[in-house]
């Protein structure tokens, strides 16, 4: 048996995961029916830490204010903001009875991140359904909390949402970061669907009171920077307790990192936090990230080889064609149907960035969460 036979099943067997992952798994949520319970007259606590954002405060704050939903509140943290945030924040207090600020003074390094502030708002919330986004988040539509909160019930008490970052025309990076968000909510609502829940994104993410005390909010990831969100989540989802929400008027919009240097540390803070999963689920995702690394490079070596080419070709050709359809059907309902044309492009630019990530990761210190 020659290397390039070696090459050949390695590059049989990689197919095969890349078929279970895009076959048996994402296009879960692909063809994935919405269901829409009745709408739920619950009392809804919006929650909003913020750190030095005066701008986007003035900018989104508005817009969540003017939801369509009778019974609201909207907690303003700010995180020991130096800038004119709470000033910001105080005013909007003073305009809408709607509106709590809740100022969180630095204590000590220990609490150097966003867990601690978060904490105090979620105490300090007056409803016992919490719905967290950002600071740099917008509803793309007036019934964000009522489609948010609308997929509560006596069982599911943690509700996983889509937040997005808003597309930029002729601009590369802005693809590359709206694709690498679509592939981690394609993932993340494929996983909750197969009964495996295993993160949130705090740009959207809902889940009941009780289920933060009962945890006892994040005392057990404190010391990590990050985590509020996906750590948070991987502790206390499971199969009866997690829905998911990607209804068109249910998602958020955020603005995106205009620089490569922000973006990439932004994803090395994930991916340290990544660690800290519950083993079946790094496992399953880093086997994935693994294959699809493998697909590129084994499927490359094969080409320009010609090393049994025919076989090679169809097989590329099988794969990209059930990842197009797979895609085809999530992104539509994502609104990222304009990364599909383009997406192999992205997708080769993505696994080669985190393959850089990772390896950057290995000596990395951990810093504060902005």
């Amino acid at each position: 048996m020659t290397v390039l036979d070696l090459v050949l099943y390695s590059f049989l067997f990689v197919v095969l995961l890349q078929f279970v992952y895009f076959g048996l798994i994402f296009l879960r949520f692909g063809l994935h029916k919405y269901y829409e319970p009745t709408v739920k007259n619950i009392g809804v606590s919006v929650i909003v830490s913020a750190k030095n954002e005066s701008h986007n405060l003035k900018a989104f704050i508005p817009q969540i204010l003017k939801q369509n939903y009778s019974q609201f509140e909207l907690i303003l943290i700010n995180d020991g903001s130096t800038d004119d945030s709470l000033e910001i924040m105080r005013t909007f207090e003073k305009k809408d009875n709607k509106v709590k600020v809740v100022d969180v003074k630095p204590v000590d390094s220990f609490w150097n991140n966003k867990k601690y502030p978060l904490t105090l708002g979620i105490k300090a919330a007056s409803f016992d359904f919490l719905l967290l986004t950002d600071a740099d988040c917008r509803p793309v539509s007036e019934n964000w909390i009522r489609e948010m909160s609308r997929q509560f019930s006596n069982t599911k008490t943690i509700v996983l949402g889509f937040g997005s970052y808003m597309s930029k025309t002729k601009s590369f990076m802005n693809m590359l970061i709206r694709y690498e968000t679509f592939l981690t909510a394609i993932q993340y609502f494929s996983y909750a669907l197969l009964g495996m829940p295993y993160m949130g994104v705090g740009r959207n993410l809902a889940y009941r009171k009780d289920v933060f005390f009962k945890a006892g909010g994040f005392k057990d990831h404190m010391s990590i920077p990050s985590g509020d969100d996906d750590l948070f989540i991987n502790q206390v989802a499971n199969t009866a307790n997690t829905a998911i929400c990607y209804h068109r008027d249910s998602q958020t919009e955020s603005v995106p990192e205009t620089s490569l240097g922000s973006w990439i540390r932004q994803k090395r803070r994930h991916v340290r936090t990544a660690r800290y999963y519950k083993t079946p689920h790094k496992l399953s995702l880093g086997l994935f990230y693994l294959s699809q690394l493998l697909f590129l490079l084994l499927g490359a070596i094969l080409l320009i080889s010609g090393f049994n080419f025919k076989l090679t070709i169809a097989l590329v050709i099988l794969r990209y064609i059930l990842v197009y359809v797979v895609f085809g059907l999530a992104m539509r309902k994502l609104r990222s149907i304009d990364l599909l044309m383009i997406w192999p492009v992205l997708e080769l630019f993505l696994v080669l960035m985190q393959l850089v990530i990772f390896i950057s990761n290995l000596t990395a210190k951990q810093n504060s969460w902005k």
